[in-house]
């Protein structure tokens, strides 16, 4: 059990952060931009890969990117509405642990579908 957290928690820091460039994080506040999708189905096709050797459900990906993208998208939002950036409010950090902690629990709850029931 404890490898398979550690995949997916390995796989949403390379995805969200070394694997993502200013072309997807620059865009991911403007729903339907392809910047954004990339971002997505790049966590996808890392979902893919820990279903793969775990063998977990072949529908978490695309549900890993649908969940990711809404989130992002919507912490992008609330960021370019409050004009919220790293060295201008607290706020950010906030919404930043939020969208964090929201990624996280979906995988929870994935996992409590797929992997347990």
């Amino acid at each position: 059990m404890f490898g398979l957290w550690f995949a997916i928690f390995f796989k949403h820091f390379l995805c969200d952060f070394p694997l993502q460039w200013r072309y997807q994080y620059a865009n991911k506040g403007i729903y339907g931009h392809p910047g954004g999708l990339l971002h997505a189905g790049i966590h996808a096709v890392g979902m893919a890969i820990v279903c793969l050797l775990f063998g977990l459900p072949l529908w978490f990906p695309p549900a890993d990117a649908f969940l990711h993208y809404h989130i992002d998208w919507a912490k992008m939002s609330i960021n370019g509405r409050y004009g919220l950036s790293p060295t201008n409010s607290e706020k950010f950090w906030w919404l930043l642990g939020l969208d964090q902690f929201a990624h996280y629990s979906c995988y929870v709850f994935l996992l409590s579908l797929g992997y347990y029931g």
